[in-house]
């Protein structure tokens, strides 16, 4: 996936900006210290994700940052002890599912003026899979139906009906597209 590099200077944020991200840390605590499945977290978490489609299910605890950036469709389970990282942009389509530890990081620090942020977009295809414990890094594209295995690291786009594994991540094996 060709996306453009967003750089953001954390020196030069806003007061603004530093009482958002104090209003999302607080909004997490309580979304993953409430109920779940209960009215008031569902109110919260659509004050925390940028959008949350029908039907989806996202299980505490939840960490992250610039959630307001994540957009979730449809028919979606994201497991608990999700990292989002989202500043760069996070889109998870129809039908995903998320294990547990997963890590959806859509920023990094620059390599020698750490106070600076580069982003790229994460886009998550429908119906894809992540195992546990994996990792995606900024600007991958997970195809249509793809599976990451448990615990791999995810530095380039997933082409679609593709299984994953390993650190770096390798395609494995191609999936039947008329099973779907």
């Amino acid at each position: 996936m060709e996306c453009e590099e967003i750089k953001v200077d954390l020196s030069e944020l806003s007061e603004e900006h530093a009482k958002s991200m104090d209003k999302l840390r607080k909004l997490l605590f309580k979304f993953n210290n409430t109920l779940p499945n209960s009215e008031e977290s569902l109110k919260l978490l659509n004050k925390i994700v940028g959008g949350i489609g029908e039907n989806s299910t996202i299980i505490a605890p939840l960490f992250g940052a610039a959630l307001n950036m994540l957009k979730v469709g449809n028919n979606v389970f994201i497991n608990s002890n999700s990292l989002m990282m989202a500043r760069g942009g996070i889109t998870i389509e129809d039908n995903v599912m998320l294990a547990a530890n997963v890590q959806l990081l859509s920023n990094n620090h620059d390599l020698y003026n750490r106070s600076i942020l580069l982003c790229k977009p994460i886009l998550i295809k429908e119906g894809a899979w992540i195992g546990a414990g994996a990792t995606v890094l900024p600007g991958v594209c997970i195809g249509k139906h793809a599976v990451v295995g448990a615990s791999a690291v995810v530095t380039r786009d997933v082409p679609d009906y593709s299984v994953v594994v390993g650190n770096p991540a390798k395609v494995i094996k191609k999936l039947d597209k008329s099973k779907f």
